[in-house]
């Protein structure tokens, strides 16, 4: 195993270029309260669902409503918990080289895109985003592994950082293939 001195930007010397190092900033401290209402809605709708049914169907009633139980349980479980432990985890930084980031709940993703290799630059914000005024930013790459995916970031924080990666990367020679 080789092992490279980087400059804090993640730099190695001479042509190598951006290497892959922990990114420097956190997402919105909202991305909490957003992730832990998406988890809490995805376990609810079973937990509706196994209600009405328990409270419709008069002999399984006893097992429906306990599979209910035990449902809201554990989303309520990983609803407090999960968004806490994302929200260390989650991480991303723009240089003047590349596009790093950090995800993950269980198995963290760590990918990097050098501004030679961007394609394109979305922004996308959904309803229950807009509630808590968050936007993601997606950096579509040539990459087999798909796009890198910076979320639960501020909504003019998200604006601002495509119009700065548009201009990076026109800036940037390079095909991005």
């Amino acid at each position: 195993m080789q092992i490279v001195d980087v400059d804090r930007e993640g730099r190695a010397p001479g042509p190598a270029g951006p290497r892959l190092r922990p990114p420097h900033h956190r997402v919105d401290r909202r991305a909490v309260a957003w992730w832990r209402t998406r988890l809490l809605l995805a376990a609810a709708v079973p937990v509706a669902v196994l209600g009405v049914l328990g409270a419709l169907i008069g002999p399984a009633r006893f097992w429906l409503l306990a599979v209910a139980a035990g449902v809201a349980a554990a989303g309520l479980a990983v609803g407090t918990g999960l968004p806490r432990w994302y929200y260390r985890v989650h991480r991303w930084e723009v240089t003047d080289d590349a596009v790093y980031v950090r995800t993950g709940y269980f198995w963290v993703d760590s990918r990097i895109a050098p501004m030679s290799r961007i394609q394109t630059v979305d922004t996308e914000r959904g309803p229950l985003q807009r509630v808590f005024g968050l936007a993601a930013v997606t950096v579509t790459t040539a990459s087999a592994k798909g796009a890198l995916r910076i979320e639960a970031l501020d909504h003019e924080e998200a604006a601002e950082l495509a119009e700065q990666l548009a201009l990076a990367t026109q800036k940037t020679p390079g095909d991005a293939t």
